[in-house]
């Protein structure tokens, strides 16, 4: 996501590099790099001339700061304009105290509404907010039972009257039937449509006057780039929407739908899908985005994602495991089945700053060996998994385990060296030093009584450690009504 538009922008950046201040001659080839490479994202292009324009006066006024080189200067005047640009802040989904909040999905055929309202209300439930799904596109072949079985995965219950019922009368009958049972919110999936048609969006415009919604999100695919602001901002003209969710964004390199929508359609994006997965939704934060696109990473998104996997427990006993040498291959499989649940290695590794320049090539290496690892480290005996020594000293059951698991023993040898040098270096560190660096942080834990850092530190952005998640309940849902 944002790769293409990323490096155009670093180039704008090395145009400053060397020069002692910002001025009204050093600065075009700049603004021109940054023009090229906002073109080629295929932002709208009266989008682009604000933007520079914007850019342009605030850079040519912008005081010099002691200390601070003019090029970073110039990336910081770009990334207020895009936060600008994107809505400055994030907009929540509603939700109306003491009644049913009721949220009405719109779009067209193949941006991935009805996964998205499947997303959404697992987003939800996270929440603690309960959901009802209702299926009102009758024409799409399979629309209900595709409803009906991501429902059922997210344990969400789905109303549906079949495929002769009226979809106005479905989304009334769903809605009273999710007041009378008390249910937080309800979400409708309306039929797509191919094109803006007038009949389809007549349907929708009577389901609207009939359910009254508290919102009205669009689903549009973010690959059409500049076009996704066009189809919002005539939805938002004949409809009426509240927000915008951009599906397909692990997939867009050029990123122009979300730099605008906001601008031209004057509807905020509320979130964002960022794979397939039924979990791969994310609220938007035009702050995060505009860091994700100056390749700067997006730390609060990875933490938020980790929070979600991470029982701050067991997280305190595996640090104790690592830091005493007692951290086994049983641990070790358990953290990459962690990070696969956090996403993929690559989405994972380009929200933590510095790593944006990794290649596709390295991550995928980076996923195929993890992959080997898992296979080798299945393989093994529980006894072997929980004694990695007993590896060290036995070349006949590393011979096993490579005849197990498809590999060479010299594969598995080198698993077992690898994790027996890193079980060494955890531990060195653990007792405050890293091998060709003694005295590191004076000598002792940087934890420990006497070093530990300011009161409230806990290793987060902002200095307090993040609630202890309560393990969720599984609701027990009550199928199709």
């Amino acid at each position: 996501m944002f790769d293409a538009l990323s490096d155009r922008l670093e180039s704008a950046w090395k145009k400053l590099r060397g020069q002692d201040k910002i001025s009204k001659s050093n600065i075009q080839d700049a603004l021109r790099e940054v023009r090229r490479a906002l073109l080629e994202a295929d932002v709208n292009l009266q989008v682009v001339k604000d933007f520079i324009s914007e850019v342009e006066t605030k850079a040519q006024g912008a005081e010099v700061i002691s200390g601070v080189r003019p090029d970073q200067q110039f990336i910081k005047i770009v990334y207020d304009e895009l936060v600008r640009v994107m809505g400055e802040e994030n907009v929540p989904l509603a939700e109306v105290t003491g009644k049913t909040t009721v949220v009405l999905m719109a779009g067209l055929q193949g941006t991935g509404k009805t996964t998205a309202t499947a997303k959404l209300a697992l987003h939800l439930r996270k929440q603690e907010r309960s959901c009802l799904l209702v299926a009102t596109d009758i024409y799409r072949p399979a629309a209900i039972d595709q409803l009906i079985t991501l429902g059922k995965q997210i344990d969400v219950p789905v109303f549906e009257l079949g495929i002769e019922a009226d979809p106005v009368e479905i989304a009334r009958q769903g809605v009273e039937r999710a007041r009378t049972e008390g249910i937080n919110t309800v979400i409708i999936d309306t039929a797509g449509r191919l094109q803006i048609d007038e009949g389809m969006m007549a349907e929708l415009a009577r389901i609207k006057q009939v359910v009254e919604p508290d919102e009205t999100l669009l689903v549009v695919d973010a690959m059409t780039g500049q076009e996704a602001a066009n189809l919002t901002r005539t939805f938002h003209d004949q409809i009426g929407i509240t927000g915008a969710i951009l599906t397909k964004m692990d997939g867009d390199s050029r990123g122009g739908a979300a730099l605008s929508v906001r601008q031209i359609s004057g509807a905020p994006i509320k979130f964002v899908g960022v794979g397939e997965k039924v979990e791969a939704l994310q609220p938007f934060y035009p702050e995060r985005m505009a860091s994700r696109i100056l390749g700067m990473g997006d730390v609060l998104t990875l933490v938020e994602k980790a929070q979600e996997e991470i029982d701050l427990a067991d997280a305190e006993k595996m640090q104790e495991k690592i830091l005493s040498a007692k951290f086994d291959f049983t641990d070790f499989l358990k953290q990459m089945r962690l990070l696969k649940n956090m996403g993929s290695l690559g989405g994972i590794m380009k929200m933590i700053p510095g790593m944006n320049k990794l290649s596709d090539d390295q991550l995928k290496q980076g996923e195929t060996q993890l992959k080997r690892c898992e296979a080798m480290i299945n393989s093994m005996t529980g006894k072997e998994r929980r004694d990695p020594d007993l590896l060290s000293s036995s070349p006949s059951r590393r011979k096993r385990i490579a005849a197990g698991s498809g590999y060479r023993e010299a594969d598995v040898s080198k698993l077992v060296a690898d994790f027996q040098k890193m079980r060494s270096l955890m531990q060195q560190m653990g007792q405050g030093g890293i091998p060709g660096m003694p005295g590191m942080f004076g000598g002792g834990n940087p934890l420990a009584a006497g070093n530990r850092p300011s009161p409230g530190w806990r290793g987060y952005p902002g200095g307090a450690a993040p609630a202890k998640k309560k393990k969720e309940k599984k609701k027990k849902g009550f199928g199709t009504l």
